[in-house]
């Protein structure tokens, strides 16, 4: 008899899965899979991973792509993931990751839950890890990571047309993997806030970072570039992140958990709100330095400038080139702040979807999508998804959200790749990117 249950627990009786995903459902729409999930941590991993099996799947095989040569292939990835990263995992993380592979298994993918988790921590181990590795050969130099990822602000008081919150945000990714940041989680998690926020598919995070909770705290990020530091004994961004958003109930709180065991990894200016008090921060997070400011009227905005003089001279090596005429990222400096300067007072989400939408560059006078401008558009790159949200939607946990392009332009594939046959390892993965409508999420019932 013995025998018997042990075969079960293995090989899943009868409704089993039924049981795991109760309550759990997914549904399509405007290029979105929107995912509400639900339960203990495992469970939720699992719905996760039994719901977006052929996604999550596909995210894995276009990530593959990066981890070809060794020494850093792709079995490399799952030892250091699991080696440098696992251990500083909370229970219910490892328990949520281990859900997924159960759920992808659940449906004939064969993954377990160092590839999942080496899939979550790649930004990581990509930008950061491997680059501090690489710093500490002979003869090796830490230089600063070059990914500049979105533009962003958040708003509030006398800036916004009805004084309360206001944020916007875009992620810039390359079309490979960024055509893959299409997933709304909708978390209701056994312990904490329930959680709205986009996502990678198969991240148990974000990537993207654009969340908000039922607790009515908002935040967002865009990447500090140029950033330098690593250390690879604390705790991985993308828990701390992931944490943040399910256990904050205040400003105070998201700081806290962002900073204790701060590890540098994936280094962010983090934009935040809470809907109770109306007040906004920005989180200038590097590894040694740390930058919290706040306030309760006006705006704050990132477009991957670092802000902090200590910051710049003790963790951006060669310093910082703030002269808008030759720094993309000081053009959407300059063009954020002459926005929400210019529309003092009117600011609203519908405001929002046009700033994240300009393509005009103020500094040097011309129009269309480039990487100096609020919808980046840069070869294979740019602002591959965009998301609004002010305090009333936030407290009814909905956001506004669009997949593709920021302006609603469009990107063919076959094209790109008949003048650019370098890129022909991508042809499989690389897809069109559509023009698609802002829809809000999660739709009404």
């Amino acid at each position: 008899m013995s025998c018997l249950i042990c075969a079960l627990v293995v090989l899943g009786f009868p409704g089993q899965a039924e049981i795991r995903t109760k309550g759990a459902f997914r549904s399509d729409d405007a290029g979105w899979i929107y995912l509400h999930l639900q339960g203990s941590p495992r469970d939720v991993g699992f719905q996760y991973g039994s719901l977006a099996a052929k996604e999550i799947d596909d995210a894995h095989r276009a990530l593959l792509l990066s981890f070809k040569q060794p020494p850093y292939d792709w079995a490399w990835c799952r030892k250091a993931a699991r080696d440098v990263f696992w251990p500083k995992l909370d229970k219910e993380y490892q328990e949520e990751i281990a859900g997924q592979a159960e759920g992808l298994k659940a449906k004939g993918y064969a993954y377990d839950e160092w590839d999942v988790l080496a899939y979550n921590a790649y930004i990581e181990i990509q930008g950061y890890y491997i680059p501090y590795l690489q710093s500490r050969k002979p003869g090796g130099v830490r230089e600063g990571t070059t990914r500049t990822s979105c533009s962003a602000f958040i708003a509030t008081g006398k800036t916004t047309k009805d004084g309360k919150i206001v944020m916007g945000h875009n992620l810039w990714w390359d079309y490979l993997m960024g055509q893959r940041a299409n997933v709304l989680l909708d978390i209701t998690p056994e312990k904490g806030n329930r959680v709205l926020m986009d996502a990678f598919c198969g991240f148990i995070h974000s990537g993207s970072d654009f969340a908000v909770n039922s607790t009515g705290i908002l935040l967002c990020e865009t990447t500090i570039s140029g950033f330098s530091g690593f250390d690879p004994n604390g705790i991985p961004e993308f828990m701390r992140m992931r944490k943040a958003i399910q256990y904050s109930n205040s400003l105070d709180d998201v700081d806290r958990i962002f900073v204790k065991g701060n590890n540098g990894g994936y280094a962010n200016t983090w934009l935040i709100g809470d809907t109770k008090t109306n007040e906004i921060g920005k989180l200038e997070l590097g590894l040694k330095v740390v930058d919290f400011q706040r306030k309760n009227s006006g705006y704050f905005v990132g477009s991957n400038f670092p802000e902090s003089s200590k910051l710049i001279a003790e963790e951006i090596p060669g310093g910082w080139d703030a002269n808008p005429m030759t720094n993309g990222c000081e053009r959407r400096r300059v063009r954020w702040n002459t926005l929400l300067t210019r529309n003092k007072g009117q600011v609203d989400a519908q405001m929002a979807k046009k700033f994240l939408a300009d393509t005009y560059d103020e500094v040097l006078d011309r129009d269309g999508a480039s990487d100096s401008t609020l919808c980046g558009v840069s070869g294979l790159s740019g602002a591959v998804n965009t998301k609004v949200v002010d305090s009333t939607m936030a407290n009814s946990m909905r956001i506004w959200a669009r997949m593709g392009i920021s302006n609603g332009s469009t990107f063919e594939a076959k094209t790109f790749l008949a003048g650019n046959p370098a890129y022909a390892a991508i042809r499989p993965f690389l897809r069109d990117i559509p023009s698609r409508p802002w829809t809000v999420f999660p739709a009404a019932k």
